[in-house]
């Protein structure tokens, strides 16, 4: 489920073509789904959110990409 208050797509490219930090997928709604090894509340993994702050834009930006395949249900 996509959450309300996530930015689209085009924001999130819009914000790293203008050199700005792309968005945390955070909600703090922090707790690891122990079968899916994803959290509950941004669906990234562990290592994702742990090297959040280290990633460049690119980077943030796939994990996004990740974030909207899982929201939808694809392998």
């Amino acid at each position: 489920m996509k959450s309300p208050f996530a930015p689209d797509d085009d924001a999130l490219r819009e914000a790293a073509a203008a050199g700005r930090p792309v968005p945390s997928p955070c909600i703090s709604v922090c707790r690891i789904d122990p079968p899916t090894k994803l959290c509950t509340g941004c669906l990234r993994t562990i290592d994702e959110i742990a090297t959040w702050g280290s990633m460049n834009n690119d980077a943030r930006l796939a994990v996004w990409g990740e974030i909207r395949r899982r929201q939808s249900g694809a392998s």
